[in-house]
């Protein structure tokens, strides 16, 4: 019987050269004779392990990692294929302390399974949530969706069965479903490593919303940066149609959906939904006013879902065993899981998906193992670009929406940015003004003009001119910000902006001319 090693082709393994060792491991394999089969899994997010192969072994997966082309000869003489010891061996995949803490169902198959095998991805329970989808009412579908307690994992945390039921209960002609996987938040990957690492959940939970809602067509809308996973959802979307899970008749049912991918410029402001839906429309991706909401008119003008990858992806689940068990997980309003990816100056970075609940501290200490550098923590980003940087005072704030909200915070795509006690708070000011500039789409004055003037104060401050004077306009400018956007670029700016000024002032002081000369 060969034997299965696994190689990972995710974007994030090969950047450190999992080709190449996947490349080596089939050459010494030829060369021994060996009879072995190599197969290319998405990535269990450990990335400071990687490349991470694993070898299937009777006693479950050995992992070893981080491996170079280099140590392939080493590996395979010390008994890789039987799980053999070697100073690369981190013992059974499943024991890793930093995945055995995990919570993983919406992550359950990523870094198991041959993400492009349809037969892989039955036997380690896909389409199990469809086959009962397709069972049921509409009606149904929405109900079990509502019921669990899912929200929406873009950032705004809206209740996806809300949003279905409106859908379901708009007239038109046509309907849609809307994939928003366009990833652009800063320390973010979860929707690259799901269409590299697992396409067929998603292809699932766009059925389904399909299913649920009264929509036969499908958009995956991501960004150009990402071509890897393009390929595989593109890939993965044909062998879906070609088993009928995709079609006019999805599963030999009466039910029609299809579904593409759609590739976007890359515009961070595109990562709103009205601004998706006029670029996936052809136009430039400028914010719309609402109402009308997209769920009214949305794509074409038509009644329309627009959900974040990882809201579609977890929705298998919650048909597969129900809304009540998803909803046993987490604490509050926020029910289920989160896939939380942790990176910046950290020394495990990577991702983990967990029960809401647990504290920051928790992730960013015992979880990522403090920072790469060995520094103090200062600061941690959490939201992505537009997110507030919390102090280590609150890092005993919990993984939950509402908690955040309280603490002038943001979970967002729940992106963690670790910075060390040499980063500068003014800069990362600056910074945010200076992105919201660059990424807004000019169409309301708030953002398009407040940004680019909070760069000039922010640069008055460093300067010494006026600075009290100044970190006034900056509050009162963030206010205009913060209330008379039209969408959330310009709206969310002010938190990185006042929580660095807010948690850490010291970095607000202009510098002495005598330091300053030095």
């Amino acid at each position: 019987m060969s034997v299965k090693i696994y190689i990972p082709g995710d974007s994030g393994a090969l950047a450190v050269g999992a080709d190449k060792v996947a490349m080596r491991m089939a050459q010494a394999i030829a060369a021994r004779d060996l009879d072995v089969t190599i197969i290319r899994n998405g990535s269990r997010g450990l990335f400071w392990l990687e490349p991470m192969i694993e070898v299937e072994t009777e006693a479950g997966r050995v992992a070893y990692g981080p491996v170079k082309p280099a140590d392939v000869d080493g590996l395979l003489s010390a008994g890789l294929l039987d799980g053999g010891d070697h100073p690369l061996c981190l013992g059974p995949t499943a024991d890793i302390p930093f995945l055995k803490r995990q919570t993983r169902l919406t992550f359950a198959r990523c870094g198991i399974t041959d993400p492009l095998s349809l037969e892989d991805y039955r036997n380690h329970g896909g389409l199990a949530g469809l086959i009962n989808a397709v069972a049921m009412t509409p009606q149904a579908i929405v109900q079990e969706v509502t019921e669990s307690g899912l929200r929406g994992r873009g950032g705004a945390g809206f209740p996806t069965g809300i949003k279905w039921k409106t859908v379901l209960e708009a007239e038109g002609p046509q309907k849609y479903i809307v994939c928003n996987a366009d990833e652009g938040d800063s320390g973010t990957f979860s929707d690259r490593m799901i269409m590299e690492g697992d396409p067929f959940v998603l292809i699932e939970g766009m059925v389904i919303a399909g299913l649920a809602v009264g929509a036969t067509k499908g958009y995956v809308y991501t960004r150009s940066e990402y071509p890897h996973a393009i390929r595989m959802m593109t890939r993965a979307i044909e062998i879906a149609r070609k088993n009928n899970i995709l079609g006019p008749s999805v599963l030999g049912s009466l039910h029609a959906f299809d579904m593409e991918v759609r590739e976007g410029a890359g515009a961070y402001v595109c990562g709103e939904e009205t601004a998706l839906l006029e670029s996936l429309e052809g136009r430039r991706g400028v914010v719309r006013a609402k109402p009308p909401l997209p769920a009214h008119k949305g794509f074409l003008g038509r009644p329309t879902v627009v959900n974040n990858l990882i809201s579609l992806a977890t929705v298998p689940v919650i048909l597969d065993k129900g809304g009540a068990y998803y909803r046993d997980f987490g604490m509050g309003r926020s029910r289920g899981t989160i896939p939380v990816q942790i990176t910046g100056n950290v020394r495990y970075g990577g991702l983990f998906e967990a029960a809401f609940g647990m504290t920051l501290g928790e992730l960013v200490d015992d979880i990522g193992g403090g920072t790469a550098t060995g520094r103090p923590v200062k600061a941690v980003q959490v939201g992505g670009p537009l997110g507030a940087y919390f102090p280590r005072e609150l890092f005993d704030t919990p993984f939950d929406y509402e908690a955040f909200t309280a603490k002038g915070g943001l979970v967002g795509h729940a992106g963690i940015v670790v910075f060390d006690d040499t980063a500068d708070m003014l800069k990362q000011a600056r910074f945010a003004f200076e992105f919201c500039a660059i990424e807004s789409c000019g169409k309301c004055t708030p953002c398009r003009i407040g940004s680019t003037r909070g760069v000039e104060v922010i640069d008055r401050i460093a300067a010494g001119i006026e600075p009290e004077k100044q970190k006034d306009l900056v509050a009162d400018l963030c206010n205009t910000m913060k209330f008379g956007s039209l969408c959330a670029l310009g709206g969310f700016t002010p938190y990185p902006v006042m929580s660095a000024l807010t948690h850490f002032p010291e970095d607000f002081r202009p510098v002495p001319m005598s330091q300053a000369a030095e």
